[in-house]
């Protein structure tokens, strides 16, 4: 399975949790909004490659925002809806949902469903399986990384927090962002993506005091660092003081 990006929009936040917590346990990376305005804010900051839908949102008909996804052709739409009559399913299937589930519905139905829709999304899209940065490889199909010859044992969340990284490429992302981008569930406190960062650097860092894959910036957050896997024969000291001083300016920039 794919790790592919989720977006849940759904109004209830008990069932926002819960679908959040099971996608995220069957290897996908998700993001949750409840609204149809957060909706859009989190597409155009994710870009996910399926959108989950509540077709009653607070602030406007899940329908419209189904139709402005769709308009998008950049996501696969399911969408949910306590509609159940024929009517409602043609209307949500003709307006851009790819699929239709109607509540209440089992947990393995609804998995299923998204499994099929991911899969036709890797089809025709390509979706990579994995990601390499010299020595480090995260393979997103089995949710594993290796580091060298080695495979590290990371937990669902860890992974997901590796694999934003990562996929920033070099780029610094703040706490903020990274609680948004890699955590299924709404969450406060930007302490909690410093105990994450430290406990990945514990598995993945050959001195986790002295980090280089996993670098903090300054007064902004933490940056995936893939250049310096494989300079083993240089000291920390001197590769982490030979990056700071070449990407000073690139890093005051976006500060």
């Amino acid at each position: 399975m794919v790790s592919a990006h989720i977006l849940i929009v759904e109004n209830n936040p008990h069932l926002r949790s819960l679908l959040g917590w099971h996608l995220q346990q069957s290897g996908y990376i998700v993001s949750q909004s409840s609204s149809l305005q957060q909706g859009r804010d989190a597409f155009s900051r994710h870009q996910p490659a399926l959108v989950i839908i509540d077709s009653d949102l607070p602030d406007g008909d899940g329908l419209e925002l189904c139709h402005w996804l769709y308009q998008q052709q950049k996501s696969l739409i399911l969408m949910l809806s306590a509609q159940s009559s024929e009517q409602d399913i043609v209307r949500g299937l003709k307006i851009g949902a790819d699929d239709y589930l109607t509540k209440p519905f089992g947990m393995q139905e609804f998995l299923a469903r998204v499994e099929t829709l991911v899969r036709r999304m890797r089809l025709t899209n390509s979706v990579p399986l994995s990601m390499e940065c010299k020595d480090l490889k995260i393979d997103l199909a089995q949710r594993r990384v290796k580091l060298k010859e080695d495979f590290i044992e990371l937990t669902p969340q860890e992974f997901s927090l590796l694999y934003v990284l990562a996929q920033a490429e070099g780029n610094p992302l703040s706490r903020s962002e990274l609680l948004h981008r890699a955590w299924p569930d709404a969450i406060d406190n930007p302490r909690t993506v410093d105990t994450h960062v430290l406990s990945l650097r514990k598995k993945i860092e050959s001195n986790p005091r002295q980090p280089n894959i996993i670098q903090t910036v300054r007064n902004v957050g933490y940056r995936f660092n893939p250049e310096l896997i494989e300079d083993e024969d240089i000291p920390i000291e001197q590769k982490v003081s030979v990056t700071s001083s070449s990407n000073l300016s690139r890093f005051s920039s976006r500060i």
